[in-house]
């Protein structure tokens, strides 16, 4: 995987687990933009098995409660579908909202879920680099199936729990922005967008701003995005000097990028934070809110543009 510029630091949510950690291998690097997987492949494809038969799921939505057997084996991984959803089927790099619980095997408390999120869902990329979790539940399988994920503590990690995903992946997700047009803002680069909504970006005559400017060019109604969320995007990046493309997402087959808004560069999260879900911002950033005078970085000195559609947010679930 060759290096993401943009990318300086990517943590995530406490959610997000690794396939590599369930087939036994060290865990790879995270990186805020995943190769492209092809959707009709599986990752896992995890089969049913004892311990995933034995869970039993009551209720719906907010009152869902997940009971796991005191004797569970936890043999390995295990998927069981409680219930077949009529939806299309999803894979990998698929943006969904999910209905989720993650409970701890050991006294059946809900480590994690979805109650935070509007309507009791939260939207996933379904990355294998990041949310490997949600990747071994939902893959190949259709919208509006109720899933039960057996994972031993020993996939996890040294010392953690047996633990049980209850996850339903409720609706697809746009993954170009869909907030109504702005006005272009004088002075500013010109974004033309093609069929798809792919960018392309035309630098205007004249020096770059001195400072990190910002302009709406769609605006969104969805939730806004706060410091330090987990956030998925589409994105543009070209260089002021000659409005070469440096880096993109669109370049990958489209496939979105996740990562946290503490996690980039300067410019890049000051472009995010306070927007809304739905958004395509334009930003430009002159080299001290990119990389500044980094000696030898192929981004040196250089004033940056990104064309950035914002497509889901998700607050970070504090550590415990």
């Amino acid at each position: 995987m060759r290096k993401r510029p943009l990318i300086v630091l990517s943590t995530v949510a406490a959610a997000t687990l690794l396939l590599a950690g369930c087939s036994g291998s060290g865990a790879p690097q995270s990186s805020g933009t995943p190769e492209p997987t092809a959707a009709s492949q599986c990752a896992l494809d995890a089969q049913p098995g004892a311990t995933s038969d034995a869970v039993v799921v009551e209720g719906e939505g907010a009152d869902t409660k997940v009971t796991i057997p005191a004797d569970a084996a936890f043999a390995g991984v295990e998927r069981t579908v409680i219930s077949e959803g009529d939806g299309e089927e999803i894979g990998v790099n698929d943006l969904v909202s999910v209905e989720y619980q993650i409970v701890d095997a050991t006294n059946n408390q809900v480590l994690d879920s979805s109650a935070r999120g509007d309507g009791d869902v939260l939207p996933v990329l379904l990355d294998t680099n990041q949310s490997s979790l949600f990747v071994a539940a939902l893959e190949c399988k259709p919208l509006g199936s109720r899933i039960a994920l057996a994972l031993p503590g020993n996939v996890l990690g040294e010392g953690q729990n047996n633990v049980v995903v209850y996850a339903e992946a409720v609706e697809k997700l746009p993954e170009v922005a869909t907030g109504t047009p702005v006005d272009p803002t004088p002075g500013m680069p010109t974004v033309k967008l093609d069929d798809k909504g792919a960018p392309s970006v035309t630098i205007p005559d004249g020096d770059a701003p001195s400072e990190t400017k910002v302009a709406v060019l769609k605006q969104g109604d969805g939730a806004t995005v706060s410091s330090g969320d987990l956030v998925v995007v589409q994105y543009l990046g070209v260089k002021w000097s000659d409005g070469k493309e440096f880096d993109s997402s669109w370049s990958r087959d489209a496939v979105p990028a996740q990562f946290q808004t503490t996690g980039v560069v300067a410019g890049f999260q000051k472009a995010l934070e306070g927007q809304k879900v739905g958004s395509q911002v334009l930003v430009v950033m002159p080299p001290a809110d990119g990389y500044g005078a980094s000696e030898g970085h192929e981004l040196q000195n250089e004033s940056l543009v990104f064309v950035v559609d914002i497509l889901a947010t998700t607050p970070v679930q504090a550590q415990q």
